[in-house]
């Protein structure tokens, strides 16, 4: 299984993803639509999100349709809200460091 965090490093996937979030289900064409490269080249970013298990897809006749499988995605919800408490804490102690030296 490919790793969330390289499968989402790609801006274009990261398009994809914010696509798919906005939407129940969209095929294949609808996305390569929106894209400076070909289908090929937008399936083989799906495969890959679809192998960190990012989207899902599913056919319909000779088409496939994709959907955000958002629950792959708190692995990085995880990780982003670690350093953000890592982050307040370190901010809320500068500003009582910063209040002790006032005079």
């Amino acid at each position: 299984m490919r790793d969330v965090f390289s499968a989402i490093a790609d801006p274009t996937r990261r398009q994809l993803l914010d696509l798919l979030a906005g939407a129940d289900e969209l095929p294949l064409h609808e996305l390569a639509a929106r894209f400076p490269m070909g289908r090929t080249g937008v399936s083989k970013h799906l495969a890959i999100l679809k192998e960190a298990g990012l989207v899902e897809a599913r056919k319909v006749r000779r088409e496939s349709r994709y959907r955000l499988n958002a629950a792959g995605l708190l692995a990085v919800q995880q990780w982003v809200s670690y350093y953000q408490r890592f982050w307040t804490q370190r901010i809320d102690r500068l500003r009582e460091l910063l209040e002790e030296e006032k005079p």
